[in-house]
């Protein structure tokens, strides 16, 4: 199975019933029930996070991810498209997951159900109960994530692009979420959303053109950019698109929960530096 990295919806129609090809579907249950792509998984976004405080949005335990996938049937020859109801950004994650666990056969469906339903393409709304498989996450793999330590010392170095995908408000430290608002030292600011075309139904704008945009900032690719925001959910998105354009990404997946609630990290205050 030879499926690009971003998908369109007449693509992956083509392919459905295909038995090589797991479906999942990270978007609401209530939107799940109303209509979903046939033969679509659900997968509530809380079973790819690992649920803790401070930093909620961390991968979960190699146990934890082994249940997971041998419940959605995976196999090591599976292709996974993913798809949500919200412009990608958990897509995004699981494809993040998915990396994290050494499986690298997946694809994101462009604007997910919404594109989907906007095509008229089939849906179904019954629940999908997949085949179970014994799916052992025997490692995790280090070169897709960034943990704080090790991003205080590339801060240090300046050895990292930093694309804080948050709201600008959140960015500047206007809104906190966390104990401290502000941002790391270095990031930039380019809203997640920011890439996502309202009129093509949340597919993702012409990446040529947001390429040029985060060049403008100082996101280029020439390091490896690190991609977060409260709780790498947001970031997800941003973690597909860096894929996408060739650039080397890794996910802080502890993000601003982990960072703002640690009085020992450094935080800035302020607008984008550029």
């Amino acid at each position: 199975m030879t499926l690009p990295l971003i998908i369109e919806p007449s693509e992956l129609q083509a392919h459905l019933g295909d038995e090589s090809i797991l479906i999942l579907d990270l978007g609401k249950a209530e939107t799940y029930q109303q209509a979903h792509i046939p033969g679509a998984v659900h997968v509530p976004p809380s079973d790819i996070q690992l649920g803790t405080k401070p930093a909620p949005g961390k991968l979960p335990t190699k146990e934890q991810l082994s249940l997971l996938f041998s419940r959605l049937g995976l196999t090591q020859s599976t292709h996974v498209v993913v798809y949500d109801d919200d412009g990608g950004p958990w897509a995004g994650r699981m494809i993040w997951v998915l990396d994290s666990i050494g499986h690298r056969h997946y694809s994101f469906l462009n604007g997910g159900i919404h594109s989907w339903l906007a095509e008229q393409r089939p849906v179904e709304s019954t629940g999908v109960t997949p085949t179970s498989t014994d799916y052992q996450v025997e490692h995790i793999q280090p070169d897709v994530s960034i943990t704080q330590a090790d991003l205080l010392n590339a801060i240090e170095q300046n050895s990292v692009e930093i694309w804080d995908a948050r709201s600008y408000e959140e960015y500047t430290g206007e809104k906190a979420v966390s104990a401290r608002g502000g941002h790391l030292p270095g990031a930039v600011s380019y809203e997640f959303t920011r890439a996502l075309d309202s009129d093509r139904f949340l597919r993702l704008r012409d990446l040529e053109t947001v390429k040029q945009e985060l060049n403008a900032i100082g996101i280029t690719g020439d390091k490896t950019i690190v991609s977060h925001c409260q709780t790498h959910r947001r970031s997800g998105l941003t973690y597909v698109i860096c894929k996408q354009l060739g650039w080397p990404i890794k996910a802080y997946d502890g993000s601003w929960s982990e960072w703002g609630n640690d009085p020992s990290t450094p935080i800035v205050t302020g607008p984008n530096p550029n």
